[in-house]
């Protein structure tokens, strides 16, 4: 039987800002649902290697999902672009510093940081 109540979620809405391509993502990135994310993400930076990916309204990521972002990122500056994150303080910047992940990615505090910040 399937315990509804334990399974992960993840939701992902895109928009444009400033030449950007805003991915909010929110909920558990995990081995469950870093699939989705790592697609989405991949079909995104094909179209526009300029992209944010805003984690504040994540609750959980394990490697799984730092794998994903890393692969993004990656893929983003070989397409001539580049992918930041936007995570304000809390768990997930705790992971991300803990993992050294943020000296490979750029962190912004805000959407309007990371979108003005264009490079």
């Amino acid at each position: 039987m399937v315990d509804y109540a334990r399974l992960t979620v993840v939701s992902v809405v895109v928009s444009d800002r400033a030449g950007w391509t805003v991915v909010t993502v929110s909920g558990d990135v995990d081995l469950a649902t870093a699939p989705d994310l790592r697609s989405r993400l991949a079909d995104l930076v094909a179209q526009q290697p300029r992209v944010v990916v805003d984690l504040d309204g994540v609750d959980v990521i394990d490697s799984t999902g730092l794998g994903v972002l890393v692969g993004a990122r990656r893929r983003a500056r070989q397409a001539g672009g580049d992918l930041v994150l936007v995570c304000a303080e809390g768990r997930v910047s705790g992971l991300l510093a803990s993992a050294d992940l943020d000296r490979v990615f750029t962190i912004h505090r805000s959407l309007t940081e990371a979108t003005g910040s264009a490079r």
